[in-house]
């Protein structure tokens, strides 16, 4: 059984104003959360394990930098060919009983995914996926669900496709700070790359991604070369833990610590809730969150 640690976090930039003001006015009740869905890309390097991040602008309650994700949407209900484990199933590994709330949740993974990066864990059935997504007509499907102009479900059934749940494995949950103004109540999942499938960004809509090598992320984690090389206002300057939710580097460390993606997506998780703490440690504002010690000699705090 992995140790939970207490760990410390830095305050990000644009959450600062929201906790002052939840201090200075006393505790309340907090906003409600949206359902998210986040699907955390893996693949293997020479180097390491990688993973897809990408630049999401304005403050998204999933990071500066995310993995690709997003809020719910009512069409994550509609009925849609499924193939892989069941509902009920999804249920027990996310740790709820709400069979329709897991339902909505890996149906809501799949379509982000798509959406932001055209990766589509479909098929006509077990025995493979759809390959080619990077064509233009992909594109266009991919923008038109992204607007709601199509559902999800109605671009699946045009050409006769069933989700692949089973391509899909469940991690955490993250949840915003209860002072954030905007808050996100956000399923992890993590998946490999489909067979002839590419990442690419949305048209109009992606500013930067890449795959990056999860160690190198962490050993530059006090630098601010990747939101240097990321290059927008907000990013430039930033260290790692400005950038990311404290969730998402929490999950890189893991990564980091892998030994390849068979490993990684073997692992036996138990449902388990990052719920950030805002404290006050040193004078300084930081946010708490219990997680598993990724090493015996894991960081403590991380600034």
């Amino acid at each position: 059984m992995p140790h939970l640690a207490r760990r410390l976090f830095a305050l990000p930039q644009d959450l600062e104003g929201a906790a002052q003001s939840w201090l200075e006015h006393g505790e309340r009740t907090p906003r409600a959360a949206r359902l998210a869905s986040s699907v955390v890309l893996l693949r293997d390097s020479p180097t390491g394990l990688e993973t897809w991040l990408a630049y999401r602008p304005g403050s998204s309650p999933l990071g500066v930098l995310a993995f690709p994700g997003g809020s719910l949407d009512a069409a994550d209900d509609d009925p849609v060919p499924w193939l892989g484990p069941s509902p009920q199933h999804w249920a027990e590994q996310m740790g709820t009983d709400d069979v329709g709330l897991a339902r909505r949740h890996v149906l809501g993974a799949i379509r982000e995914l798509f959406e932001e990066t055209g990766l589509l864990l479909a098929g006509t059935d077990m025995a493979g996926t759809i390959e080619a997504t990077s064509t233009p007509e992909w594109m266009r499907a991919r923008v038109a669900v992204a607007e709601q102009e199509k559902t999800f479900p109605e671009v699946l059934a045009k050409r006769g496709l069933s989700v692949r749940t089973d391509l899909l494995k469940s991690l955490v949950n993250w949840r915003s700070p209860d002072f954030a103004h905007r808050r996100f109540d956000t399923r992890y999942f993590a998946a490999t790359v489909p067979l002839n499938q590419q990442p690419t960004l949305l048209e109009g809509k992606g500013m930067w991604g890449r795959w990056v090598n999860a160690a190198d992320v962490i050993a530059d984690r006090h630098t601010t070369a990747l939101g240097d090389e990321v290059g927008q206002e907000n990013t430039v300057g930033r260290t790692l833990g400005e950038l990311l939710v404290p969730g998402s580097e929490i999950m890189l460390e893991k990564m980091a610590a892998a030994n390849g993606c068979i490993a990684y997506l073997s692992y036996k998780r138990k449902a388990h809730v990052y719920q950030p703490v805002l404290v006050e440690e040193d004078g300084k504002l930081m946010l708490e969150v219990e997680a598993a010690k990724t090493t015996a000699d894991d960081p403590q705090r991380e600034r």
